[in-house]
């Protein structure tokens, strides 16, 4: 006997801390990392960070204007973090691989996280030594490769950004 399936949880929504910015997610991200490198734990300040990915489209904002942020990055091509104008709370973001077509949520930002655990934990050689992973989780010592991981249904919603990333990377400056 099979196990019975549970509800889809989508739409889910989120927000910041004072609750000026509202969103939510229509559908179920592409994947979702927890990166261990110690870029995202200066700037998250905690041992890792929790992100969905999904395409930008399928964010809808309910309530108030995100703030963008341009930052740093460790790839040094930035990125664009969406950040509420009023309390500062980072929302999500938009990395230099995929430009403005795709955000990372910040799963800790959802009023239900605990629907997205990890998909993969990324940048594990750089883990805290105190963050212990559960038994069997993906995990890889640097990134991985997203046809060998990534779900079909993903790969083939990320397929169909294709052409949305590679306009956008054509305007990048070339260096």
């Amino acid at each position: 006997m099979n196990p019975p399936e549970r509800p889809d949880p989508f739409p889910l929504e989120g927000g910041c801390d004072c609750r000026q910015i509202r969103y939510r997610m229509a559908t179920r991200p592409l994947f979702v990392h927890c990166c261990h490198c110690r870029w995202c734990q200066r700037e998250s300040g905690s041992a890792f960070a929790l992100n969905a990915m999904i395409e930008t489209d399928r964010v809808q904002t309910l309530a108030g204007t995100p703030e963008r942020v341009n930052t740093p990055s460790e790839s040094g091509l930035g990125q664009v973090i969406l950040r509420c104008p009023r309390c500062h709370l980072a929302l999500w973001s938009h990395y230099a691989g995929a430009g403005p077509a795709v955000a990372f949520v910040r799963v800790g930002t959802l009023d239900q996280p605990d629907h997205l655990p990890p998909d993969i934990h990324i940048f594990t050689r750089s883990k805290q030594p105190w963050v212990v992973l559960p038994a069997g989780a993906p995990a890889v010592p640097e990134y991985y490769d997203r046809d060998t991981c990534w779900p079909a249904d993903s790969l083939e919603r990320r397929k169909a950004l294709q052409p949305q990333i590679e306009a956008w990377r054509a305007t990048l400056p070339r260096g």
